[in-house]
């Protein structure tokens, strides 16, 4: 199911005809070009994108990892002791590391050009990966049951190495891939100050390009849980990421893979924002979340795409989905969570959300009267983010 260079009006005919629409936005970097859309995503018509490139494959092993380590160093040539909330605190001069610990948990930082360790939330110490990264972007390989995977890993100007950082994984559209959701992603401009280490993925290429293994939908034969983990404990080895705070988010069908990744991969991810997309009727079964797990999803009244009040879509050749719509998909992660009462009515950012709910995790639906196929808001997006950890 290819759409290369048919004209715009031609294709809204015919995708009019057949009741297709497409979920791909963003420029890629083989030509994908959408059209009337705001945001950086398509909207109000449609959309014509290339495929990705990334060739196909499968994927089924799964590869897990943790960055929390164990070990510590301590200083020399005349190292002094303290106590700070009710553990000790070593401080000492001269030496490659120091060590020191407030408020229940020992950490490490390292000077001198040696690894560096510090606490995050009053558990183990992490080990800081040495050297540091350099800020910029690199793109990386990693092999995940048999297939070669790709993605963009993004580090900021204000990351240094010396203190574990959140780490936000971002899942490209349909049709997309790592590089052109790097390129169109809100999120950069919010957590690059913060020195937040972003990762890029790029997903197989299915009937209609580079796509996420969702289920029902819209590439097979891979797993891309089993990838995204891999790659986020690939990433741990270099980076000093703290696990407690990792995040998924995602446009459109990417926005998809991140509602997938809170059913499947809560052990991972502290929570999630999709964007321009819903949980699937054929997959809500299997929607088992080992932990209440944050979610706020970003939706418009106006998106062609996929539709506000859900329904039928058959964009991927012989793979089909119905969208279970905006507010029931809210209603469903309130129901998963635990949450009690009703959401709070929508707010001046039009976001509406569950807040008394199990774990004191959060679910809201963030509403954009009108618009189209939008990313949806970042600068809302990573606030409500980033206060939630792992347990």
């Amino acid at each position: 199911m290819m759409y290369g260079r048919t004209s715009l009006p031609k294709l809204i005919l015919v995708l009019g005809a057949l009741g297709i629409s497409l979920w791909g936005c963003g420029g890629d970097s083989d030509g994908t070009t959408s059209a009337g859309g705001d945001g950086g995503g398509p909207a109000a018509g449609a959309s014509t994108s290339g495929t990705s490139g990334n060739g196909s494959g499968s994927a089924s092993a799964s590869t897990t990892g943790s960055a929390s380590g164990t070990s510590t160093s301590t200083g020399s040539d005349g190292a002094s002791t303290s106590g700070a909330g009710g553990d000790a605190s070593t401080s000492g001069a001269g030496g490659d590391a120091s060590t020191s610990g407030t408020g229940g948990g020992a950490s490490t930082s390292g000077t001198g050009g040696g690894a560096s360790t510090s606490g995050a939330g009053g558990g183990e110490p992490i080990t800081c990966p040495s050297p540091a990264l350099r800020a910029g972007d690199t793109n990386k390989t990693i092999s995940v049951g048999g297939s070669n995977r790709s993605y963009v890993l993004h580090v900021p100007a204000a990351y240094d190495g010396s203190k574990p950082v959140p780490l936000v994984v971002d899942l490209h559209p349909l049709g997309g891939s790592g590089p052109s959701e790097r390129s169109g992603s809100p999120y950069p401009a919010q957590t690059d100050p913060e020195g937040v280490i972003m990762a890029f993925p790029s997903g197989l290429s299915g009937p209609s390009g580079g796509a996420w293994n969702v289920g029902p939908c819209c590439v097979k034969n891979t797993d891309d849980v089993a990838f995204v983990k891999a790659m986020v404990a690939e990433i741990q080895q270099t980076a000093c990421i703290d696990p407690k705070r990792i995040y998924a988010v995602g446009f459109s069908m990417g926005g998809g893979m991140s509602h997938y990744l809170a059913c499947h991969a809560a052990d991972t991810f502290a929570a999630v924002a999709p964007a321009a997309f819903d949980l699937l009727q054929e997959n809500i079964g299997d929607c088992k979340p080992s932990r209440p797990i944050t979610v706020i999803s970003f939706r418009s009244t106006g998106d062609p795409i996929v539709p506000y009040a859900g329904g039928y879509s058959a964009v991927v050749s012989g793979m089909p989905i119905t969208f279970l719509g905006a507010k029931s998909t809210l209603e469903k992660w309130g129901q998963i969570n635990k949450c009690t009462g009703s959401p709070s009515a929508e707010d001046s950012k039009g976001c509406s959300t569950f807040s008394n709910c199990e774990g004191g995790v959060e679910v809201a639906l963030c509403t954009k009267q009108g618009g189209g196929h939008d990313y949806g808001n970042a600068a809302v997006g990573w606030p409500v983010l980033k206060r939630h950890t792992l347990p």
